[in-house]
Protein backbone atom coordinates (compact mmCIF):
# COMPACT_ATOMS: atom_id res chain seq x y z
CA UNK A 1 0.00 0.00 0.00
CA UNK A 2 3.02 2.28 0.62
CA UNK A 3 4.08 2.15 -3.05
CA UNK A 4 3.08 5.76 -4.22
CA UNK A 5 5.14 8.60 -2.97
CA UNK A 6 4.42 12.53 -3.42
CA UNK A 7 5.25 15.91 -2.12
CA UNK A 8 2.84 18.77 -1.96
CA UNK A 9 3.50 22.23 -3.77
CA UNK A 10 3.80 24.07 -0.77
CA UNK A 11 5.89 23.00 2.77
CA UNK A 12 7.46 24.54 5.29
CA UNK A 13 11.63 24.69 5.82
CA UNK A 14 13.10 21.58 6.57
CA UNK A 15 10.57 18.98 5.53
CA UNK A 16 11.94 17.39 2.51
CA UNK A 17 10.53 13.65 2.32
CA UNK A 18 7.94 12.30 0.36
CA UNK A 19 4.73 11.66 1.44
CA UNK A 20 3.66 7.76 1.70
CA UNK A 21 0.36 6.49 0.61
CA UNK A 22 -1.91 5.15 3.08
CA UNK A 23 -5.60 3.74 2.91
CA UNK A 24 -8.28 5.16 5.34
CA UNK A 25 -8.71 1.63 7.08
CA UNK A 26 -4.78 1.72 8.14
CA UNK A 27 -5.57 4.53 10.46
CA UNK A 28 -9.47 4.16 11.36
CA UNK A 29 -11.96 1.34 12.40
CA UNK A 30 -15.42 2.19 11.16
CA UNK A 31 -18.63 1.64 12.63
CA UNK A 32 -22.43 2.75 12.28
CA UNK A 33 -24.42 4.97 15.24
CA UNK A 34 -26.82 4.04 17.16
CA UNK A 35 -30.75 3.94 16.18
CA UNK A 36 -32.64 5.07 19.25
CA UNK A 37 -35.98 5.21 19.42
CA UNK A 38 -37.85 8.88 20.13
CA UNK A 39 -38.68 8.14 23.18
CA UNK A 40 -35.06 7.77 24.25
CA UNK A 41 -33.57 11.04 22.81
CA UNK A 42 -33.38 14.49 25.38
CA UNK A 43 -31.22 13.25 28.20
CA UNK A 44 -28.81 10.80 28.87
CA UNK A 45 -25.45 10.50 27.14
CA UNK A 46 -24.16 13.77 24.58
CA UNK A 47 -24.83 11.89 21.08
CA UNK A 48 -22.99 13.50 17.74
CA UNK A 49 -25.08 13.73 14.78
CA UNK A 50 -25.06 14.82 11.25
CA UNK A 51 -25.27 18.67 12.08
CA UNK A 52 -22.77 18.54 15.02
CA UNK A 53 -20.16 17.36 12.03
CA UNK A 54 -21.33 20.36 9.41
CA UNK A 55 -21.61 23.23 11.91
CA UNK A 56 -18.50 23.11 14.13
CA UNK A 57 -14.63 23.57 12.74
CA UNK A 58 -14.12 20.36 15.44
CA UNK A 59 -16.43 18.76 17.91
CA UNK A 60 -15.77 18.69 21.69
CA UNK A 61 -18.48 17.14 24.67
CA UNK A 62 -19.84 20.90 25.07
CA UNK A 63 -20.34 21.50 21.21
CA UNK A 64 -22.85 18.45 20.61
CA UNK A 65 -26.12 19.53 21.04
CA UNK A 66 -28.55 16.38 21.23
CA UNK A 67 -28.35 13.40 23.86
CA UNK A 68 -29.58 9.85 24.11
CA UNK A 69 -31.08 7.58 27.21
CA UNK A 70 -28.83 4.26 26.06
CA UNK A 71 -27.51 1.79 28.86
CA UNK A 72 -23.94 2.10 29.72
CA UNK A 73 -22.99 -0.98 28.13
CA UNK A 74 -24.40 0.62 24.72
CA UNK A 75 -22.91 3.73 25.24
CA UNK A 76 -19.05 2.29 26.05
CA UNK A 77 -19.60 0.15 22.50
CA UNK A 78 -20.55 3.50 20.53
CA UNK A 79 -17.88 5.96 22.24
CA UNK A 80 -16.59 8.57 20.86
CA UNK A 81 -12.76 9.36 22.17
CA UNK A 82 -10.06 12.27 21.25
CA UNK A 83 -8.90 11.94 17.65
CA UNK A 84 -11.80 9.56 16.70
CA UNK A 85 -13.17 10.87 13.23
CA UNK A 86 -17.01 11.21 12.24
CA UNK A 87 -18.34 10.90 8.85
CA UNK A 88 -21.94 12.00 7.65
CA UNK A 89 -23.43 8.56 6.53
CA UNK A 90 -26.48 9.78 4.51
CA UNK A 91 -27.52 13.25 2.72
CA UNK A 92 -29.62 14.05 0.00
CA UNK A 93 -27.04 16.01 -1.79
CA UNK A 94 -23.88 14.14 -3.34
CA UNK A 95 -21.87 17.27 -1.88
CA UNK A 96 -22.52 16.68 1.80
CA UNK A 97 -22.73 12.57 1.94
CA UNK A 98 -19.04 11.70 4.03
CA UNK A 99 -18.54 15.23 5.89
CA UNK A 100 -16.05 14.55 8.46
CA UNK A 101 -14.93 16.08 11.43
CA UNK A 102 -13.13 15.15 14.58
CA UNK A 103 -13.44 15.05 18.25
CA UNK A 104 -11.07 17.04 19.88
CA UNK A 105 -12.61 16.17 23.48
CA UNK A 106 -9.72 14.48 26.04
CA UNK A 107 -11.93 15.11 28.96
CA UNK A 108 -15.42 13.26 28.05
CA UNK A 109 -16.34 10.77 25.46
CA UNK A 110 -19.59 11.02 23.65
CA UNK A 111 -22.18 8.61 21.58
CA UNK A 112 -22.99 8.56 18.00
CA UNK A 113 -25.99 8.63 16.09
CA UNK A 114 -27.22 6.21 12.97
CA UNK A 115 -26.55 8.55 10.70
CA UNK A 116 -22.78 9.06 11.48
CA UNK A 117 -19.83 6.42 10.93
CA UNK A 118 -17.35 6.50 13.58
CA UNK A 119 -13.44 6.07 12.46
CA UNK A 120 -11.95 4.91 15.48
CA UNK A 121 -8.25 5.67 15.49
CA UNK A 122 -6.22 2.41 15.32
CA UNK A 123 -3.48 4.48 13.28
CA UNK A 124 -0.79 7.36 14.13
CA UNK A 125 -1.97 10.49 12.98
CA UNK A 126 -2.42 14.13 14.38
CA UNK A 127 -5.98 14.35 14.37
CA UNK A 128 -6.46 17.91 13.08
CA UNK A 129 -4.34 16.71 10.09
CA UNK A 130 -6.57 14.21 9.29
CA UNK A 131 -9.37 16.18 9.59
CA UNK A 132 -8.14 18.93 7.69
CA UNK A 133 -7.01 16.36 4.83
CA UNK A 134 -11.01 14.78 4.80
CA UNK A 135 -11.75 18.42 3.45
CA UNK A 136 -9.56 18.83 0.67
CA UNK A 137 -10.73 18.46 -2.83
CA UNK A 138 -8.45 15.16 -3.73
CA UNK A 139 -10.52 13.50 -0.31
CA UNK A 140 -13.91 14.66 -1.40
CA UNK A 141 -13.48 13.80 -4.57
CA UNK A 142 -12.93 10.28 -3.70
CA UNK A 143 -15.80 10.41 -1.21
CA UNK A 144 -18.50 11.71 -3.03
CA UNK A 145 -17.81 9.75 -6.47
CA UNK A 146 -18.14 6.28 -4.23
CA UNK A 147 -21.13 7.35 -2.75
CA UNK A 148 -24.36 6.03 -4.15
CA UNK A 149 -28.14 6.54 -3.82
CA UNK A 150 -31.08 7.82 -6.14
CA UNK A 151 -33.16 10.05 -3.37
CA UNK A 152 -30.57 9.79 -1.09
CA UNK A 153 -26.43 9.56 -1.32
CA UNK A 154 -25.01 6.86 0.79
CA UNK A 155 -21.63 6.14 1.86
CA UNK A 156 -20.22 2.94 3.50
CA UNK A 157 -17.36 1.57 6.01
CA UNK A 158 -16.09 -0.53 3.46
CA UNK A 159 -15.69 3.11 0.87
CA UNK A 160 -14.42 4.66 3.95
CA UNK A 161 -12.16 2.59 4.16
CA UNK A 162 -10.78 2.28 0.83
CA UNK A 163 -10.05 6.14 0.67
CA UNK A 164 -6.45 6.61 -0.37
CA UNK A 165 -4.18 9.71 1.44
CA UNK A 166 -0.79 10.55 1.15
CA UNK A 167 0.86 11.18 4.71
CA UNK A 168 4.32 12.87 5.77
CA UNK A 169 5.79 12.30 9.35
CA UNK A 170 4.45 12.58 12.38
CA UNK A 171 6.27 15.83 12.40
CA UNK A 172 5.16 17.37 9.67
CA UNK A 173 1.69 16.24 10.46
CA UNK A 174 1.98 18.17 13.66
CA UNK A 175 3.83 21.23 12.11
CA UNK A 176 0.80 21.72 9.59
CA UNK A 177 -2.03 21.21 12.30
CA UNK A 178 -0.74 23.77 14.71
CA UNK A 179 -0.33 26.05 11.49
CA UNK A 180 -4.10 25.72 10.42
CA UNK A 181 -5.11 25.95 14.42
CA UNK A 182 -4.32 29.66 14.46
CA UNK A 183 -6.13 30.14 10.71
CA UNK A 184 -9.01 28.30 12.41
CA UNK A 185 -8.66 31.11 15.47
CA UNK A 186 -8.22 34.02 13.08
CA UNK A 187 -11.58 32.79 11.44
CA UNK A 188 -13.31 32.30 15.06
CA UNK A 189 -11.72 35.49 16.68
CA UNK A 190 -13.84 37.15 13.24
CA UNK A 191 -16.75 35.52 13.64
CA UNK A 192 -17.20 36.29 17.31
CA UNK A 193 -16.81 40.08 16.21
CA UNK A 194 -18.88 39.84 13.72
CA UNK A 195 -21.44 38.30 16.19
CA UNK A 196 -20.88 40.97 18.72
CA UNK A 197 -21.88 44.05 16.39
CA UNK A 198 -24.98 42.13 15.45
CA UNK A 199 -26.06 42.13 18.76
CA UNK A 200 -24.74 45.47 19.37
CA UNK A 201 -27.24 46.43 16.47
CA UNK A 202 -29.96 44.71 17.18
CA UNK A 203 -29.89 46.40 20.70
CA UNK A 204 -29.27 49.49 19.67
CA UNK A 205 -32.49 49.52 16.86
CA UNK A 206 -34.56 48.33 20.00
CA UNK A 207 -33.74 51.65 21.34
CA UNK A 208 -33.98 54.20 18.70
CA UNK A 209 -36.92 52.68 17.28
CA UNK A 210 -38.44 53.08 20.65
CA UNK A 211 -36.79 56.07 20.92
CA UNK A 212 -35.36 55.62 24.40
CA UNK A 213 -32.83 56.78 22.53
CA UNK A 214 -33.04 60.35 20.71
CA UNK A 215 -30.32 62.16 18.90
CA UNK A 216 -30.44 65.91 18.62
CA UNK A 217 -30.52 68.43 16.15
CA UNK A 218 -26.84 70.52 14.97
CA UNK A 219 -27.88 72.57 18.21
CA UNK A 220 -28.11 70.25 20.59
CA UNK A 221 -31.83 70.81 20.99
CA UNK A 222 -34.68 67.53 21.05
CA UNK A 223 -36.02 66.29 17.45
CA UNK A 224 -40.01 66.95 17.17
CA UNK A 225 -42.18 63.85 18.10
CA UNK A 226 -42.52 60.67 15.94
CA UNK A 227 -45.75 60.81 14.13
CA UNK A 228 -47.56 57.57 13.49
CA UNK A 229 -48.48 56.33 9.88
CA UNK A 230 -49.77 52.98 8.12
CA UNK A 231 -48.02 52.29 5.35
CA UNK A 232 -50.02 52.55 3.04
CA UNK A 233 -50.97 56.39 3.87
CA UNK A 234 -47.09 57.29 3.34
CA UNK A 235 -46.08 54.75 0.19
CA UNK A 236 -47.19 55.65 -2.82
CA UNK A 237 -46.37 51.99 -4.90
CA UNK A 238 -47.41 49.11 -3.19
CA UNK A 239 -47.45 46.30 -5.32
CA UNK A 240 -46.04 42.24 -5.77
CA UNK A 241 -44.30 41.12 -8.41
CA UNK A 242 -46.02 39.21 -11.42
CA UNK A 243 -48.61 36.80 -10.45
CA UNK A 244 -48.61 35.11 -14.30
CA UNK A 245 -46.68 32.32 -15.74
CA UNK A 246 -43.82 33.13 -17.76
CA UNK A 247 -42.03 29.91 -19.97
CA UNK A 248 -38.27 29.64 -19.21
CA UNK A 249 -36.03 31.33 -21.90
CA UNK A 250 -32.33 30.85 -22.61
CA UNK A 251 -32.26 33.54 -24.94
CA UNK A 252 -31.39 36.67 -23.70
CA UNK A 253 -30.47 37.78 -20.44
CA UNK A 254 -33.92 38.71 -18.66
CA UNK A 255 -33.69 37.64 -15.40
CA UNK A 256 -37.61 36.27 -13.28
CA UNK A 257 -36.20 36.35 -9.65
CA UNK A 258 -37.85 35.53 -6.20
CA UNK A 259 -37.50 36.19 -2.71
CA UNK A 260 -34.54 33.79 -2.23
CA UNK A 261 -32.39 36.10 -4.45
CA UNK A 262 -33.23 39.31 -1.84
CA UNK A 263 -29.96 38.50 0.77
CA UNK A 264 -28.10 40.56 3.53
CA UNK A 265 -29.55 43.49 2.12
CA UNK A 266 -28.66 43.28 -1.71
CA UNK A 267 -30.24 41.55 -5.10
CA UNK A 268 -28.01 38.43 -5.32
CA UNK A 269 -28.14 37.87 -9.19
CA UNK A 270 -26.37 34.54 -9.89
CA UNK A 271 -26.01 33.15 -13.94
CA UNK A 272 -28.31 30.09 -12.94
CA UNK A 273 -31.16 32.06 -11.64
CA UNK A 274 -34.40 31.85 -13.79
CA UNK A 275 -34.70 33.64 -17.27
CA UNK A 276 -37.59 34.79 -18.96
CA UNK A 277 -38.06 36.34 -22.83
CA UNK A 278 -37.91 39.62 -23.23
CA UNK A 279 -41.41 39.94 -24.26
CA UNK A 280 -42.73 38.47 -20.72
CA UNK A 281 -40.13 40.73 -19.07
CA UNK A 282 -41.97 44.05 -21.11
CA UNK A 283 -45.51 42.77 -20.64
CA UNK A 284 -44.67 42.39 -16.37
CA UNK A 285 -43.21 46.29 -16.34
CA UNK A 286 -45.90 47.13 -18.87
CA UNK A 287 -47.73 49.59 -16.30
CA UNK A 288 -45.30 50.19 -13.99
CA UNK A 289 -41.14 50.82 -13.29
CA UNK A 290 -39.50 50.23 -10.12
CA UNK A 291 -37.76 53.31 -9.30
CA UNK A 292 -33.94 54.07 -7.24
CA UNK A 293 -34.75 53.72 -3.73
CA UNK A 294 -37.78 51.78 -3.63
CA UNK A 295 -37.48 49.54 -1.39
CA UNK A 296 -38.06 45.56 -1.35
CA UNK A 297 -39.40 43.16 0.95
CA UNK A 298 -40.20 39.69 0.72
CA UNK A 299 -44.22 38.87 1.50
CA UNK A 300 -43.90 34.91 0.21
CA UNK A 301 -42.11 32.09 1.91
CA UNK A 302 -39.04 33.50 3.52
CA UNK A 303 -40.95 37.10 4.98
CA UNK A 304 -39.38 40.07 6.16
CA UNK A 305 -35.77 40.24 3.88
CA UNK A 306 -35.23 43.68 2.74
CA UNK A 307 -33.36 45.71 -0.12
CA UNK A 308 -33.12 49.50 -1.44
CA UNK A 309 -33.94 48.99 -5.28
CA UNK A 310 -31.02 50.86 -7.41
CA UNK A 311 -31.22 52.03 -10.78
CA UNK A 312 -28.07 50.67 -12.21
CA UNK A 313 -30.03 46.52 -11.92
CA UNK A 314 -30.84 45.93 -15.28
CA UNK A 315 -33.11 43.09 -16.65
CA UNK A 316 -35.18 42.41 -13.40
CA UNK A 317 -38.52 41.49 -12.82
CA UNK A 318 -39.69 39.64 -9.87
CA UNK A 319 -42.32 36.55 -9.25
CA UNK A 320 -45.84 37.87 -6.18
CA UNK A 321 -42.94 36.59 -3.34
CA UNK A 322 -41.66 40.20 -3.36
CA UNK A 323 -42.86 43.44 -2.89
CA UNK A 324 -42.12 46.66 -3.43
CA UNK A 325 -43.04 50.04 -1.48
CA UNK A 326 -42.15 53.61 -2.25
CA UNK A 327 -41.58 56.13 0.43
CA UNK A 328 -41.19 59.65 -1.74
CA UNK A 329 -41.10 61.85 1.65
CA UNK A 330 -39.09 59.63 3.36
CA UNK A 331 -35.37 58.27 3.46
CA UNK A 332 -34.82 55.07 2.06
CA UNK A 333 -32.07 53.87 4.15
CA UNK A 334 -34.56 54.72 7.05
CA UNK A 335 -37.64 52.74 6.13
CA UNK A 336 -34.61 49.98 5.17
CA UNK A 337 -33.84 50.23 8.99
CA UNK A 338 -36.82 50.03 10.43
CA UNK A 339 -38.20 46.85 7.97
CA UNK A 340 -35.37 45.33 9.51
CA UNK A 341 -35.70 45.90 13.19
CA UNK A 342 -37.33 43.21 15.49
CA UNK A 343 -41.37 45.04 16.45
CA UNK A 344 -41.46 45.51 12.03
CA UNK A 345 -40.20 42.01 11.93
CA UNK A 346 -43.13 40.70 14.40
CA UNK A 347 -45.59 42.82 13.07
CA UNK A 348 -45.31 40.75 9.53
CA UNK A 349 -45.08 37.74 11.30
CA UNK A 350 -48.41 38.27 13.02
CA UNK A 351 -50.22 39.05 9.77
CA UNK A 352 -48.50 36.24 7.87
CA UNK A 353 -51.28 33.93 6.12
CA UNK A 354 -50.36 30.01 6.94
CA UNK A 355 -50.51 27.73 3.96
CA UNK A 356 -48.38 25.54 1.98
CA UNK A 357 -46.22 28.25 1.52
CA UNK A 358 -46.56 31.39 4.22
CA UNK A 359 -47.16 35.29 2.77
CA UNK A 360 -48.96 38.28 3.81
CA UNK A 361 -51.41 40.25 1.15
CA UNK A 362 -50.20 43.64 0.00
CA UNK A 363 -53.50 44.90 1.98
CA UNK A 364 -52.35 43.94 5.13
CA UNK A 365 -48.90 45.02 4.82
CA UNK A 366 -50.84 48.46 4.11
CA UNK A 367 -52.40 48.46 7.44
CA UNK A 368 -49.45 48.31 9.92
CA UNK A 369 -48.50 51.16 11.42
CA UNK A 370 -44.93 52.76 11.97
CA UNK A 371 -43.54 55.04 13.98
CA UNK A 372 -41.64 58.35 11.97
CA UNK A 373 -39.62 60.97 12.94
CA UNK A 374 -38.47 64.20 10.40
CA UNK A 375 -36.02 63.56 7.42
CA UNK A 376 -33.13 65.01 9.71
CA UNK A 377 -33.83 63.01 12.25
CA UNK A 378 -34.23 59.83 10.08
CA UNK A 379 -30.85 60.99 7.93
CA UNK A 380 -28.89 60.71 11.75
CA UNK A 381 -30.42 57.34 12.26
CA UNK A 382 -29.91 55.98 8.96
CA UNK A 383 -26.46 57.15 9.02
CA UNK A 384 -25.09 56.39 12.54
CA UNK A 385 -26.70 52.43 11.71
CA UNK A 386 -25.17 52.28 8.30
CA UNK A 387 -21.87 52.96 9.93
CA UNK A 388 -22.58 49.56 12.17
CA UNK A 389 -23.89 48.00 9.10
CA UNK A 390 -20.46 49.17 7.15
CA UNK A 391 -18.27 47.08 10.18
CA UNK A 392 -20.30 44.24 10.07
CA UNK A 393 -19.94 43.58 6.55
CA UNK A 394 -16.07 44.43 6.73
CA UNK A 395 -15.63 42.01 8.91
CA UNK A 396 -17.60 39.25 6.92
CA UNK A 397 -15.21 40.20 4.11
CA UNK A 398 -12.53 39.68 6.44
CA UNK A 399 -14.59 36.15 7.28
CA UNK A 400 -14.59 35.30 3.56
CA UNK A 401 -11.39 36.33 2.66
CA UNK A 402 -9.89 34.43 5.24
CA UNK A 403 -11.98 31.10 4.65
CA UNK A 404 -10.64 31.44 0.40
CA UNK A 405 -6.68 31.85 2.30
CA UNK A 406 -7.69 28.73 4.13
CA UNK A 407 -8.88 26.58 1.63
CA UNK A 408 -6.10 27.39 -0.93
CA UNK A 409 -3.34 26.47 1.04
CA UNK A 410 -5.32 23.31 1.88
CA UNK A 411 -4.89 22.57 -1.84
CA UNK A 412 -1.33 23.43 -1.96
CA UNK A 413 -0.25 22.28 1.12
CA UNK A 414 -1.76 18.60 0.91
CA UNK A 415 -1.09 15.78 -1.82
Amino acid sequence: MKNVKRRPNLRFPHFKDEWENYQLGNLLEFKNGINASKEQYGRGYKFINVLDILNNDFITHEKIIGSVEVDESIAEKFSVSYGDILFQRSSETREEVGSANVYLDNSQQATFGGFVIRGKKIGEYDPIFLNLFLKTDYARNQITSKSGGSTRYNIGQEMLSSISLLLPTLEEQNRIASFFTVLDKKIAELKQKKKLLEQYKKGIMQKLFSQELRFKDENGKEFPNWETFKIGDIASLIKDGTHGTHKDSKVGNYYLLSAKNVVDGIIKIEEADRKISKEDFDSIYKNYKLKNDDILLTIVGTIGRTAIWKDNIKNVAFQRSVAFLRFENNLPEFIYQLFNQELFQLELLKRQVVSAQPGIYLGDLAKIKINIPIIKEQRKIAVFLRTIDNKINSTETQIKQTQLYKRALLQKMFV
